[in-house]
């Protein structure tokens, strides 16, 4: 039998009552308590249509239509309440205000009393005066307070906006689980990913998934930790990369902060300055991306990257930074250094002592020197060479000398690199360079090594301004098997190769030509020229000092010879000391291969430091 009760507004039945306000029910029901029951009640409709069946009991309400259960408010144009099954369908600007704190918005609803699930349909809408979720259709559970969607959602949280295909919102904790096609779009910064948890309170974003973070100066590509959204800080586990327009690095963990462009690596830091082929390993490392510098420590190794071979520099500490391009930068004056370049024609021996009649061995060692001094053979005719170093310019390198970082404040901050990047100043500097130049400094403990040249000392310093490595206190360099000393040694280079060097003053060159014997080659300045990536000749200027054994055409050593000359020339052949050419009158004794006394075989400040030279790139990385 079909009952069918018309309730028209104004009239009263048991439970229902119309209203005039959509928003205040004239009905007084029990007080707003919490009700332990699942029943729902209306509290408002202007009509009320109920139909009941065998199979159907349900009550049409239309006009302003509110439902209360427990603490909680529904309210719409027009619905449906299914007694039996203790369901309500709803539509029209749905609303439902759960404790005044949670609101859901939707064109439709299905609303199950007994489970308090909430299916909001058709511009689905949940905020908590904070954050607004939208989607096109969303399930929420106010038992748990849990807000779901599957159909694409997007949540606006200050001027940040979330967008997923899928996503579930915990309305007590504020956390968010997105899903699938992620994004935050944010004025200081984008965010991609698969997977994420945020935080609508904290403005956390906890990293489950590979992401990418872009802040406009740099790119993040991490798969583990949290970035805070608002303060731009992010702490990232399982090796995140950080690239920029100049630079990357990488390593087991980063923490960074957006506000000062500075982020801290720990663990197998593996950073690159891609336009320069710059790159540092370490364990530990600082890189201010604002300043375009970077700090390393615990076992650093700085790469510099050329077309054939590639130079490793070890310290206990690295720093590199960007010269500041409206910095006057003065620059090394080449020009003075490039008086004492070798000459086209080489300078020959204008007077050696000869040996003593009888002395075959010293006859046919002394042909076999002038015959490699020069290119004539009649040496009668041989002329005093006029070449003599230009002594301004090289004093004007060798103040660089005494510059010497301060390597506890470096640690703190960049250095004055206006104060020694170099020690000379053109008198009218070319057209600025417009790219970026790069310093490096490494202090204490610094080993370097290349296919062609390894080196020890306490302080490096060089810049690619004019492309120039300075190496302070107790400098070695070896290169053909000869080590070179001084109290300061530069080492130009073109290209990323090695291309001249100086020993500046108590310069020495040691070649080993046995056990204990040395030749030896001792002036203020040495200037060295390589070519093809080996020693090509070195010029030995002021006061040069010579030791050097004398071997037959079967390498059997005959006498040893001891030289005083103004200046001395030292070529190479493939590695190997070729000639050696005395410029202006040596005064030269020689000695037979026994009988040079022991205190006259090594020059003042002799030493043999072969211990000290790396082996291997891999014995500067640690392996």
């Amino acid at each position: 039998m079909l009952r069918t009760f018309i309730l028209l507004a104004g009239l009263g039945a048991t439970g229902l009552l119309a209203a005039n306000s959509r928003h205040a029910a004239t009905l007084p029901a029990q007080p707003l308590q919490q009700d332990t029951t699942k029943r729902i009640y209306l509290l408002q409709a202007k009509s009320v249509i109920n139909v009941t069946t065998d199979t159907v009991d349900e009550r049409r309400f239309r006009g302003d239509v509110i439902f209360r259960q427990g603490t909680s408010l529904l309210y719409c144009d027009s619905a449906v309440l299914k007694a039996r099954q203790n369901i309500v369908e709803a539509w029209g600007h749905v609303h439902i205000n759960q404790d005044d704190s949670i609101h859901t918005y939707s064109d439709q609803l299905v609303y199950v009393g007994d489970t308090r699930i909430a299916t909001l349909t058709g511009n689905a809408r949940l905020t908590d005066s904070k954050i607004v979720l939208t989607s096109p259709q969303l399930v929420y559970d106010m038992n748990t307070k849990i807000g779901t969607y599957d159909k694409g959602g997007k949540l606006v949280n200050g001027e940040s906006v979330l967008t997923s295909q899928e996503g579930l919102y915990y309305a007590e904790t504020k956390d968010v689980y997105f899903k699938k096609n992620v994004e935050i779009v944010d004025p200081g910064f984008t965010l991609g990913t698969d997977t994420l948890l945020y935080n609508s309170h904290t403005k956390i974003a906890t990293i489950l998934a590979p992401t990418t973070i872009n802040d406009g100066k740099a790119t993040m590509y991490v798969t583990s930790g949290f970035y805070n959204t608002d303060n731009g800080y992010g702490s990232f586990g399982q090796r995140p990369v950080i690239e920029d327009s100049t630079n990357t690095f990488t390593a087991n963990e980063i923490q960074t902060d957006k506000s000062t462009g500075i982020s801290i690596a720990n663990g197998n830091m593996i950073w690159r300055d891609t336009a320069q082929k710059v790159a540092v390993l370490a364990n530990y490392g600082i890189v201010n991306q604002n300043l375009k510098t970077v700090l390393a420590t615990q076992k650093p190794v700085m790469l510099l990257e050329g077309k054939t071979d590639t130079l490793f520099i070890a310290a206990d500490t690295l720093f590199s930074g960007i010269i500041k391009k409206d910095s006057v930068a003065p620059k090394t004056d080449s020009a003075a250094v490039a008086t004492v370049q070798p000459i086209a024609e080489r300078p020959v021996i204008t007077a050696v002592q000869k040996p003593a009649i009888g002395d075959t061995a010293g006859q046919a060692a002394f042909k076999k020197l002038l015959d490699g001094a020069t290119d004539a053979k009649d040496t009668s005719n041989m002329v005093a060479a006029k070449t003599q170093p230009d002594t301004t310019g090289l004093a004007a390198i060798r103040s660089a000398a005494a510059i010497v970082p301060d390597t506890a404040a470096l640690a703190a901050a960049p250095p004055d690199t206006a104060r020694i990047i170099s020690p000379a100043v053109t008198a009218a500097p070319p057209p600025r360079d417009t790219t970026e130049k790069r310093f490096i400094i490494a202090y204490h403990d610094v080993k370097i090594y290349s296919d062609s040249l390894q080196g020890v000392a306490d302080s490096i310093y060089y810049s690619s301004v004019d492309s120039i490595f300075r190496l302070f206190r107790n400098p070695v360099l070896w290169a053909n098997d000869n080590q070179l000393l001084g109290d300061t040694i530069f080492l130009f280079t073109k290209n990323q190769k090695a291309d001249r060097l100086l020993l500046d003053q108590n310069a020495l060159i040691i070649n080993e030509v046995g056990p204990d014997m040395y030749n030896q080659i001792k002036g203020n300045t040495v200037m060295g020229y390589f070519g093809d990536e080996k020693l090509d000749s070195m010029h030995v200027n002021g006061n040069a000092e010579n030791i050097y054994y004398v071997q037959d055409d079967d390498s059997a050593f005959v006498s040893i010879n001891r030289l005083l000359s103004a200046n001395t020339r030292v070529y190479f052949q493939n590695g190997e000391l070729e000639r050696v050419v005395f410029v202006k009158e040596p005064e030269a004794t020689m000695f037979p291969f026994t009988q040079m006394p022991e205190d006259q075989k090594r020059l003042q400040g002799f030493r043999w430091e072969i211990h000290r030279k790396p082996k291997s790139k891999y014995e500067l990385l640690g392996q």
